[in-house]
């Protein structure tokens, strides 16, 4: 099971790539208030992005859930260096097991400290064509389409998600 943050859903977004999480064997869940921060939010400010994330929740891709105030909400809502969205992102990931899916630094570093676990979208993009569900051509195509959206990833990252593509299309190729 996945929770996904803002970012990488706004980024898959503006790629319009946000059908390939549909190929994830898992459940992929929103929390309310990351909803309302991307969809609710951006829809007002006339954001396209906002409106491919509302049709995935409508196409069903997505499950947007409201958070139980745990004592892990409660610890994290009082770090004036977390986003109400983040603090909703951890506390669901955590009551369910889940894997926190988040871009931003600290909040992973807060996922570490609390034993959740998390990825980040190049994760995602990666584990499809490891899994056989994307090409390593497309899912290429698609972080660099991110990355012309604003997507941040740094250089070095960038090489090591090439190489990694690239072993991945060779392993790929070996295995047929």
């Amino acid at each position: 099971m996945f929770v996904f943050d803002a970012t990488p859903l706004i980024y898959l977004a503006k790629a319009e790539q946000l059908s390939l999480l549909s190929r994830l064997d898992a459940s992929r869940l929103i929390p309310q208030r990351v909803y309302e921060e991307v969809v609710t939010v951006g829809l007002d400010a006339g954001y396209p992005d906002a409106r491919r994330i509302e049709q995935s929740v409508e196409e069903g891709t997505f499950d947007v859930v409201s958070v139980p105030e745990t004592t892990l909400f409660d610890r994290l809502s009082g770090n004036p260096n977390v986003s109400d969205a983040d603090v909703a992102v951890l506390a669901l990931a955590a009551d369910h097991g889940a894997t926190a899916v988040m871009d931003d630094a600290y909040g992973r570093d807060i996922a570490a400290v609390e034993a959740i676990e998390t990825r980040g979208t190049a994760y995602l993009v990666l584990s499809l064509v490891r899994d056989g569900e994307l090409e390593a051509d497309d899912a290429r195509e698609t972080l660099e389409a991110m990355l012309d959206a604003g997507w941040h990833c740094s250089p070095s990252l960038y090489s090591k998600l090439l190489s990694k593509l690239e072993e991945l299309a060779v392993g790929g190729a070996d295995n047929r």
